[in-house]
């Protein structure tokens, strides 16, 4: 006898069934089966309001405390994540400061991955430090004793990122998690590159989960979100203090494009792992090529450590190369490329590439050789046919005429 699946309990179904039914709820009003766009940012109080606490959370009143399209994909992305509780904010960014900004107090120490977005290196090694006296020491997450050493009696938070952006490092979730843990501090990870259910980081251990929604969960490049995932104690404070009080709110419009966008992921997830390996497979044997990071890689630096953590399912969709060449070289190569799109961002249906140059961004200290040498190019590989990629590469390698290179 079989047991009928309750799309209510995502404990009880799949991947693909989570994704299209978490977090949505019947219209009652119109009977539509999709939690429609509100658009209001006040709703109808009770007859007697004195006693409401104008700060809360926990009935709609106004949209900056919380509407209907937030909460949908709110309970959405819990689901997906395996946490207890989901804060949906404006950007990524909004959502990582959230969660320092309610986490963190003045002498508190941070220990950060010396490879981090570059609006978590400035809050770390500014603003933060400058304006609010909390220390950070910046470390290579691969060598665990390093960040073991890096630890501090008033350590408050380890920070990595599931694969770190642009070099493709790859955090051991797990042994972050215990040491942090062992010293009394959160782990908390930035986990937009793997998304779910391509892995899931509170399983191994993390505290705390943030995600770009921008990226692959909206997947479309026409939405800006971020998320915090975790458990209710830590989730509702970051809701009351960073999103209630500081005011980063997803707008409905944007938590519902983004909510449509999820619906798909697991299905885009998918062709993006498969397209990215073939990709990188073919970079990594064209003699014109400098370098490539990328996971699924064997010589990559933490492969086996990607295989075992991330179980099979792939290794991400994003690389970093270079040709072997001058800065004017790698602009050549953008430029003749035809399918995919030169343009920030990643985790769309179309690919994207940017060059970033040698020595362009501060706190490089992380950074490979290939990298300080050659600067990158960081592609995102999107949801088109893998076969059309890897001709458009080929043919604008073909047409770049590689100078200045300096390996050979």
């Amino acid at each position: 006898m079989t047991t009928q699946p309750d799309k209510d309990d995502v404990s009880s179904i799949g991947d693909h069934t989570a994704a299209v039914h978490a977090g949505n709820m019947i219209d009652a009003g119109s009977g539509a089966i999709r939690t429609p766009i509100v658009m209001a940012n006040s709703y109808l109080l009770p007859d007697d309001p004195a006693a409401m606490n104008w700060s809360g959370t926990d009935v709609l009143m106004y949209t900056r405390n919380g509407g209907v399209n937030q909460l949908a994909l709110e309970a959405k992305l819990a689901a997906l994540e395996g946490g207890e509780e989901a804060a949906a904010f404006a950007t990524g960014v909004a959502a990582l400061h959230a969660v320092f900004f309610t986490l963190l107090r003045s002498g508190d120490h941070v220990v950060v991955s010396n490879v981090t977005y570059e609006a978590v290196w400035r809050l770390f090694s500014e603003l933060l430090p400058e304006r609010y006296g909390v220390e950070a020491t910046f470390v290579d997450v691969s060598d665990l004793d390093a960040v073991r050493s890096a630890i501090r009696p008033n350590t408050r938070i380890l920070h990595a990122e599931t694969i770190a952006n642009p070099t493709t490092t790859v955090a051991d979730v797990g042994a972050l998690a215990a040491i942090a843990h062992d010293a009394g501090a959160l782990l908390t990870v930035d986990a937009t590159f793997t998304p779910p259910p391509f892995y899931r980081a509170l399983a191994d251990g993390a505290d705390l989960v943030v995600h770009s929604l921008t990226k692959y969960i909206n997947g479309h490049g026409d939405a800006m979100g971020g998320a915090v995932i975790g458990s209710s104690a830590l989730v509702d404070r970051i809701r009351h203090d960073a999103l209630v009080d500081v005011g980063g709110v997803i707008s409905p419009f944007n938590a519902w494009l983004i909510m449509r966008g999820s619906v798909t992921l697991p299905l885009r997830l998918a062709q993006h792992l498969a397209s990215a390996q073939r990709v990188a497979r073919v970079l990594a044997d064209d003699p014109r090529i400098a370098f490539v990071e990328f996971p699924g890689l064997e010589g990559h630096a933490q492969h086996a450590l990607a295989t075992r953590q991330f179980g099979g399912r792939g290794y991400g969709a994003m690389l970093a190369f270079a040709l072997d060449g001058d800065p004017a070289t790698q602009n050549r190569f953008v430029s003749n490329l035809r399918v995919i799109t030169s343009a920030v961002s990643l985790g769309h249906d179309e690919s994207l590439i940017v060059h970033v140059g040698p020595g362009a961004r501060g706190g490089s200290d992380g950074y490979p050789e290939g990298f300080r040498t050659y600067g990158h190019l960081r592609l995102s590989v999107g949801l088109e046919d893998a076969d059309d990629l890897v001709a458009d590469i080929r043919s604008a390698l073909a047409r770049t005429e590689i100078t200045g290179a300096r390996r050979r």
